[in-house]
């Protein structure tokens, strides 16, 4: 069951996520969560850098789509300066959103990777569909109270995990 929580793999920020690397593998979309994984919850647009990212996966023939369990209009003002697909009000970690946008990218499952920074969330909504999941540390430390609520949680998970020898990194 606890494996559900564990990531194919980790990484400090979404910059390390090299578009040539994804393509070597045969990935062709990223499902991405929007908040502490591509900027901090509390900021409203994307910044150059995040800008920048998007559009070397585009060039690279990436398709990217972003989930949140955000409303409508915090998602939406994210996405569309980007003129990227989205799914709102996800309701991760329930599978349904990860299959929408799987559909809307028209990719396989074996063709698309999940990048998060949540365990509760992105990584088990990932696991459960059937993607590959990618685990970034959080942007800032600071949470909505919901999220403040998930990490106690995530850390005793990671701690069980690093117990057991099933993850090396530290956070």
């Amino acid at each position: 069951m606890l494996k559900r929580f564990l990531p194919n793999e980790h990484v400090k920020s979404i910059y390390e996520i090299d578009p040539l690397t994804l393509r070597e593998k045969g990935i062709k979309g990223i499902i991405t969560d929007l908040d502490n994984t591509l900027v901090p919850w509390d900021v409203k647009e994307a910044t150059p850098e995040v800008i920048n990212w998007f559009k070397q996966m585009k060039d690279n023939g990436i398709k990217v789509t972003i989930i949140s369990n955000n409303k409508e209009e915090r998602v939406k003002m994210f996405s569309e300066p980007l003129g990227t697909p989205f799914v709102f009000s996800a309701r991760k970690p329930l599978s349904r959103a990860f299959k929408t946008a799987s559909r809307q990218m028209e990719l396989k499952k074996e063709e698309i990777v999940v990048v998060g920074d949540q365990l509760l969330t992105d990584v088990l909504g990932g696991n459960s569909a059937g993607l590959y999941t990618i685990l970034v540390v959080p942007i800032v430390q600071t949470d909505e109270k919901i999220t403040q609520f998930n990490r106690k949680i995530e850390r005793k998970i990671m701690n069980y995990f690093r117990k057991k020898g099933m993850i090396r990194w530290e956070e």
